[in-house]
């Protein structure tokens, strides 16, 4: 449960003290807010871009290169190999991803698979050319966009010990975010990368406590990055690793202390998941995440202030009102709960009020106000004076008819 005086955020995941990950140090400076009153990121549109299958490989044609003056070869430098034209890949056919050999490699048959874990030796400029990172030794699993989707793409083509300049755009990098200090908004970057190595990643069964924690952890806080860079999307997918992680069936026994910390890596998991899942409407997977935290922990907060939001756009107002005020009652001085809560009694009024007008249209008995009064004796429980003296005629005979027959007899 956070604490009295711990601002909520329905938008903002759970940051916790941790050490940054190499391939995303734009974590570090990360708030730690819970319930932001104020949805300021906008939700992005699903890219066409599959990342599960790369398309073929194709020549897109050769650089052009200066022309030598009178035809005379070069001068070379001692131990300088020859430099041939070298061919521009088009990763992803659009031009905002391309790639270039620099040093060949070992051939086609070593280039590394998905679900490895790769080491690369990586450079990052911008484009005037100055470096913005270096990493001589970056391990990450290739294919779940744990680095840069452009490294995480381009490294799948790199045959090992090839270094290659790839060339980004900022759809796939850092986006319209950048990342402060160094990196501005909507800025492409050039990626120099040498594949060191590639293994099968460690078999999760054989994992000890402390070794599932870092790396649930880490995918975590990669699912952290992309939300901060509004790509929900793969902020959905790194969670669903981070989950998947956790909940591996384990041939290692954990002590009490770790079970506890990974009971506490899912719970942040699934509600940075039900974050996302709002963003994107999901609003049935929200309310799914929102529950499995609440099995765990029925007093989470922020848990209880999303179930109730995710109601409230379902248009569930007299289900949503009760779980918003178990979350006031947890945390009664927060201000974006008392906010979402009045908003929500307001909708649920002026819900019953337009069904009870529907309803007494239904039963033909409009509102006082829909239609002018008429006669007073229109009541629907007035008897018409007709039917009176119709009824009373017909008694009337009855006696008659009964005098009539006595006497016969």
């Amino acid at each position: 449960m956070a604490s009295s005086g711990e601002e909520l955020s329905s938008s903002s995941p759970d940051w916790v003290d941790s050490g940054t990950d190499l391939s995303c140090p734009e974590l570090a400076g990360a708030s730690a807010s819970l319930l932001d009153s104020g949805e300021d990121f906008e939700v992005l549109e699903d890219d066409d871009d599959d990342l599960s299958e790369l398309p073929p490989l194709e020549d897109v044609g050769r650089v052009k290169t200066p022309a030598k003056e009178d035809a005379q070869p070069s001068e070379q430098a001692p131990g300088e190999a020859a430099e041939d034209p070298q061919e521009w890949l088009d990763v992803l056919g659009s031009g905002l991803l391309k790639k270039k050999t620099l040093v060949p490699g070992r051939g086609v048959e070593s280039r590394p698979h998905k679900g490895q874990d790769v080491t690369v030796r990586l450079k990052a400029m911008l484009e005037d050319g100055s470096v913005v990172e270096e990493n001589p030794g970056l391990t990450f699993t290739l294919g779940d966009c744990d680095v840069l989707q452009a490294l995480d793409l381009c490294v799948q083509l790199l045959e090992m010990g090839e270094t290659a300049l790839i060339v980004s755009d900022a759809k796939y990098c850092y986006g319209s975010q950048g990342r402060s200090p160094d990196i501005p908004p909507n800025v492409a970057l050039t990626l120099e990368v040498e594949l060191l190595e590639a293994r099968d990643a460690p078999d999760l069964e054989l994992l000890n406590g402390k070794e599932k924690i870092g790396l649930a952890n880490r995918k975590r806080e990669r699912g952290n990055f992309y939300y901060q860079q509004a790509d929900y999307v793969l902020a959905i997918n790194s969670y669903d690793i981070a989950l998947k992680v956790i909940g591996s069936s384990s041939k290692v026994d954990f002590s009490p202390k770790e079970e506890a910390e990974l009971l506490d890596v899912k719970v942040k998991c699934l509600n940075n998941l039900a974050a996302s899942q709002l963003k994107l409407d999901h609003y049935e997977a929200a309310l799914k995440s929102c529950n499995l935290v609440l099995e765990h922990q029925p007093g989470n907060i922020k848990a209880l202030f999303r179930k109730g939001k995710v109601l409230a756009q379902q248009g569930e107002y007299r289900e949503a009102i009760p779980i918003l005020k178990a979350a006031l009652k947890l945390e009664p001085s927060n201000k974006t709960i008392h906010a979402e809560l009045s908003k929500l009694v307001k909708k649920h009024a002026d819900q019953k009020s337009m069904e009870t007008e529907m309803y007494r249209k239904m039963l033909g008995n409009p509102s006082a106000g829909g239609a002018p009064a008429k006669c007073k004796d229109k009541l629907p429980w007035s008897i018409p004076w007709k039917w009176l003296f119709g009824a009373t005629a017909i008694a009337l005979g009855g006696v008659a008819l009964s005098v009539v027959i006595a006497a016969r007899n």
